[in-house]
């Protein structure tokens, strides 16, 4: 029933395949022989694409031309993107779609060692070897040129995750191309390799996630999955066309990395034990606020962790899934198919659930059936883009909710930052000054600890890692009042400070004090208290 199969995928089956390499004079096969097959340039092209293309390379001619199986001729632009990739002539030959998927299904299971070792197994050299290669003159038919850039786009992964990277950045200038890593919040330059090739590295880029190498007008976003020593990372690759070219970001996840517990997220004093509370509610809204990249997602992990268990369904709706959870049934946001938070929403309701996390309210929608949810016996869990905890409030009254419904559902909000914690191997040590005092409360003389020169251990940086501060908001009877009255959020803020609660930059002279991290740090993600 190869046919059948064929049919049911849209690919032409062998009568039809046969009609169409004779109206294109192509070559008609109803076969591929193993020996036809080169694994070298199977390893080049992502099973992704070649499922979706129908497309098989096959070997290398001694005219020097790649021989390619195609399921449908009528389709020139798998022919284009190959060439592009290979930069040789191509030559398709036409083969039943059944035929060729089985033949595609074989070659990469054959050829599983060597794409590991591409992907996988990437070698330890320095990028600026590999982008001296680049330099160096070539002859224009020399077909050689595609190595280097393969070798340069792997070892920028490998280097990524071994400085400890969240984000590789690609950026074309009117004269030049900036490759830059985020590593613990900040971006640095680490190479600038030469402007002609950037179009090159873009291309690899694409066909690693999956894209389409063709389409440089409209943004595209994809992902992909390598090894490094061990390590599964994902990537999520997103690119937009700006004014000298298409720019690309890559955001590495490591799917090896252990989720961190309640106790392990730094939170100081009594801010532990008011959270864990909070979190072991058996109905409610608690809300993480911050913006993005400040841990909002690693918190809330962490509280499901907690309450994972055999005895909870627990159900997630997120975008993107950056973690897997054992046990717990997590969905993905699509809106292409109209899968939003709202709509995943509305549907998890109906899957019996007792805890709920949603990945961020953005609309007023969304908030209204986490609330409704919330008022119905579920502990609901959720992010927000706000300054601080106070500001959420006033946040979703804004957004439309009835201030009766926020006072009534939301149990706690938390806001977070993540400082870069001083590198223990060079910090320098130092003394709390006036300045230091008027900003952070601590007080003059007071022994604290400043960024040091740099070592090998934090990368010359003076920071290794990154921790949260804090500020936790739990919403009682009297916070509820100020709601109920649509009090802004400095009226908030000066109830529960006045109450003794620890504000973002109350928490982070605390963790200076202990000597985590540095004045700078603190001052630098947090803003000024607001004037009262």
């Amino acid at each position: 029933m190869p046919d059948a199969e064929a049919s049911a995928s849209g690919l032409p089956d062998s009568v039809t395949a046969g009609t169409l390499a004779r109206r294109f004079g192509l070559e008609y096969r109803d076969a591929i022989e193993p020996q036809h097959l080169d694994p070298t340039l199977t390893a080049r092209v992502p099973i992704q694409y070649a499922r979706r293309a129908a497309c098989l390379p096959l070997r290398q001619r001694e005219d020097g031309a790649i021989e390619i199986a195609l399921a449908d001729p009528r389709k020139p632009q798998i022919v284009d993107d190959l060439r592009a990739l290979f930069r040789q002539r191509i030559v398709p030959v036409v083969v039943p779609g059944a035929t060729l998927l089985d033949s595609i299904n074989r070659a990469y299971d054959d050829a599983q060692g060597s794409a590991e070792s591409v992907m996988g197994d990437i070698e330890e050299g320095g990028l600026d070897e590999v982008a001296h290669e680049l330099e160096e003159p070539r002859d224009l038919l020399d077909a050689d040129d595609d190595a280097p850039i393969i070798r340069l786009v792997n070892s920028l992964l490998f280097q990524a995750v071994k400085d400890r990277a969240s984000d590789i950045h690609v950026e074309p200038f009117e004269r030049d191309v900036i490759v830059r890593f985020r590593i613990d919040g900040i971006l640095y330059d680490v190479l600038k390799p030469p402007r002609r090739y950037h179009p090159t590295i873009i291309a690899r880029i694409k066909i690693m996630a999956g894209l389409d190498i063709a389409e440089k007008r409209l943004p595209q976003d994809g992902r992909l999955r390598f090894r490094v020593a061990g390590r599964d990372i994902d990537v999520r690759v997103s690119i937009v066309p700006t004014q000298f070219g298409e720019r690309a970001v890559l955001r590495l996840l490591d799917r090896t990395a252990t989720l961190l517990e309640l106790e392990e997220l730094g939170l100081l004093g009594d801010n532990l034990e008011q959270l864990e509370r909070l979190v072991e509610r058996s109905h409610g809204i608690l809300l993480v606020t911050g913006p993005t990249g400040s841990g909002k997602t690693t918190t809330l992990y962490a509280a499901l962790t907690r309450l994972n268990s055999s005895s909870r369904n627990i159900i997630t709706i997120e975008d993107p899934i950056e973690y897997q959870l054992h046990g717990v049934g997590q969905i993905q946001v699509n809106p292409k198919i109209d899968l939003t938070f709202a709509s995943g929403l509305r549907s998890i309701l109906r899957q019996d659930p007792d805890v709920i996390m949603v990945g961020e309210i953005r609309d007023a929608e969304t908030a209204e059936i986490a609330i409704q949810a919330a008022l119905t016996g579920h502990l609901v869990f959720s992010t927000l883009h706000t300054n601080d905890s106070f500001g959420a409030l006033s946040r979703l009254i804004d957004m439309g909710i009835e201030p009766f419904l926020v006072s009534s559902s939301l149990n706690g909000v938390m806001a977070q930052r993540l400082v870069r914690r001083v590198c223990p191997t060079c910090r320098v040590p130092d003394v709390a000054t006036a300045e230091t005092e008027r900003e952070l409360g601590i007080p003059v003389g007071t022994e604290i600890y400043r960024e040091g020169p740099g070592c090998e251990g934090c990368k010359e940086t003076g920071y290794r890692g990154r921790g949260g501060i804090h500020e936790l908001l739990p919403v009682d009877d009297d916070v509820r009042g100020l709601v109920m009255q649509r009090s802004d959020a400095a009226a908030i803020r000066r109830l529960a400070t006045s109450r003794g609660m620890r504000t973002l930059r109350d928490d982070g002279a605390a963790k200076v004090i202990a000597g985590t991290t540095t004045v700078a740090e603190v001052l630098r993600v947090t803003q000024e208290d607001i004037v009262t």
